[in-house]
C-alpha cells in the first residue's frame, strides 16, 4: 500500500459541522526531523492513523493534521513531516524550507535510526540548531530511536540514545513504527502536553492576572478598634465641656 503525496491532510475528530458553535481547539505544531530514511513519515502516519504503511513517495516536506483529546481538552494538533538532513563539511545542510519548519513549530520530534548510525551522529547537531532557531530552550524537544525491531543490523545501542538524550536535556523513546503504537503515542503526547502547558501559562490574560496586585480584604479588627477610639474621644469631649 501507498502513501501519496495528495494525502497531505488527515482530521480524526475535525470540529464544526451542523452541531452546537464549540470553542476553537488549541492548535499545537511539531516539526519531525531527522536524516534520510530513519522513518520520519512512517512515525507521523503511525500517530495519527494508527497504521503502519512501509512504501512512501519521497518526502515532499507535507503537513497533516489531527483533533486529539489531552487530558480533557480537544488539541488541533499539525505535524511538520520535513526532507531528511545530512552533514556536509561538519556542518549541517538545512535549507531555508526546515528552517522555517523550525521556527513555525512549537515542539519538535527528532528521528535517528538505530541501523543508521550517520542518523544517531545528527541528533547533536540538529538539537543544536534547533536551539538557534528558537533561543531561550523554551521549545520542547522528544529524541526518537526508531526500528528497534532490527535487531540483527543495529549499529546504534539504545543505551547510545538514552545517553544522549539525557545529555541534551531530552525525553527519549525507542520505538518500532511498524510493530508498536504506543510509544509513537506516548512521544507526540508528552510533546502536547508540554506545548499545551506552555500555552495556558503564557496566556496575556494569565500574565495581566498576576502582574495586577489581589487588593487586600479589609481587617475588621482594626475597623472595630479605630470606632473604639472614636468613640473614646468622643466621651472625653463631652466630659470635658
Amino acid at each position: 500500500m501507498r502513501l501519496t503525496q495528495s494525502m497531505c491532510t488527515i482530521a480524526e475528530c475535525a470540529p464544526g459541522g451542523d452541531g452546537p458553535a464549540t470553542a476553537r481547539p488549541r492548535l499545537v505544531k511539531i516539526a519531525v526531523v531527522g536524516g534520510s530514511g530513519v522513518g520520519k513519515t512512517a512515525l507521523v502516519v503511525r500517530f495519527l492513523t494508527r497504521r503502519f504503511i512501509g512504501d512512501y513517495e519521497r518526502n515532499a516536506g507535507n503537513l497533516y493534521s489531527r483533533h486529539i483529546q489531552i487530558d480533557g481538552e480537544m488539541l488541533a494538533i499539525q505535524v511538520q513531516d520535513t526532507p531528511g538532513v545530512q552533514i556536509h563539511e561538519h556542518s549541517l545542510d538545512c535549507n531555508e524550507q526546515l528552517n522555517r519548519c523550525i521556527r513555525w513549530a512549537d515542539a519538535l520530534v527528532i528521528v535517528f535510526s538505530i541501523t543508521d548510525y550517520k542518523s544517531f551522529e545528527l541528533l547533536s547537531h540538529l538539537y543544536h540548531h534547533v536551539r538557534q532557531l528558537h533561543p531561550g530552550n523554551s521549545v520542547p524537544v522528544v529524541i526518537v530511536a526508531n526500528k528497534a525491531d532490527l535487531l540483527h543490523i543495529k549499529e546504534v545501542e539504545p543505551q547510545q540514545g538514552l545517553q544522549m538524550a539525557n545529555m541534551l536535556g531530552c525525553t527519549f523513546y525507542e520505538v518500532s513504527v511498524s510493530e508498536n503504537y504506543n510509544n509513537v503515542f506516548n512521544a507526540f503526547h508528552l510533546l502536547c502536553k508540554e506545548v499545551s502547558k506552555q500555552q495556558i501559562t503564557s496566556t496575556p490574560e494569565r500574565r495581566r492576572t498576576s502582574l495586577i496586585p489581589r487588593p487586600k480584604s479589609p481587617n475588621m479588627q482594626d475597623l472595630k478598634r479605630r470606632f473604639k477610639q472614636a468613640l473614646s474621644a468622643k466621651v472625653r469631649t463631652v466630659t470635658s465641656v
